[in-house]
């Protein structure tokens, strides 16, 4: 089945301020976030009309930002509004929200605190990351090429795009295999995430799941984690090593 290109469709697309028509919403080649990496984002849903963890998903997304060296030209309650009001733009009550911020095109150089912050927001309807069939029966993961790099070589606990381009090559030769996902190793070869979700492992009904010290402590992580010890369950953080994925019987991400 084929896709509707991400930069050919209807709707509107909130940009520096201003909606713009979903297929106008463009930036130059010579953006420094697209040959730097120089951008941060957040991945919401909306559920019912309300965004899940607004306020926490817009804070990191300030601090990602302040963790890349740039300051966002808006507070974070105008991101929260210009989220909801995006989605309402375009007539949707249960979505994918995209907000991104990223440095322009005033300089192509390595240093870049001259050039202009820019925002946008775009949201669309994504009902699932998986297949939905292939989640009902069980996705199925390999070992990722990459590792998580430690805390001392990246910026790990942004919401960064340049940490994600090893993700996507971990994804697509796991793709190429028949898997689903691939399973991501830290430096130390400790058990760390998936490409693009965190992890959790079920042993005579505990919940282990692995330290984020070298990844995103997700927020969707860390409300499973309240959920859990709420309903009386024992959540336990901690280093996993590979061998140990044997011995337990269940794992979900």
């Amino acid at each position: 089945m084929s896709l509707v290109p991400m930069d050919d469709r209807d709707g509107w697309i909130w940009l520096d301020g201003q909606f713009v028509p979903w297929r106008e919403a463009t930036v130059h080649v010579l953006t420094h976030g697209l040959h730097y990496a120089s951008s941060v984002f957040e991945g919401e849903r909306m559920y019912g009309g309300e965004i899940f963890k607004l306020q926490e998903h817009t804070e990191r997304l300030f601090k990602s930002a302040e963790i890349l060296d740039f300051e966002i030209p808006y507070t974070v309650a105008e991101i929260n509004e210009a989220c909801k009001a995006t989605a309402a733009k375009n007539g949707l009550t249960d979505c994918y929200i995209r907000p991104i911020a990223w440095r322009g095109s005033e300089s192509i150089s390595v240093s870049a605190q001259m050039t202009k912050i820019h925002v946008a927001i775009a949201v669309w309807e994504w009902p699932s990351y998986f297949d939905p069939v292939t989640k009902a029966k069980g996705i199925s993961l390999t070992w990722a090429k990459y590792r998580r790099p430690a805390p001392e070589t990246a910026p790990v606990h942004a919401k960064a795009a340049g940490l994600y381009m090893i993700c996507t090559v971990s994804k697509h030769l796991a793709e190429k295999e028949g898997f689903s996902d691939a399973m991501m190793l830290d430096y130390r070869g400790y058990v760390a995430e998936a490409t693009g979700a965190n992890v959790f492992f079920i042993k005579d009904g505990v919940i282990h799941t692995p330290t984020p010290d070298c990844f995103l402590n997700g927020i969707t992580r860390q409300t499973v984690m309240a959920l859990a010890k709420d309903k009386g369950f024992e959540v336990i953080e901690r280093h996993i090593r590979p061998e140990e994925l044997a011995d337990f019987s269940e794992c979900f991400i």
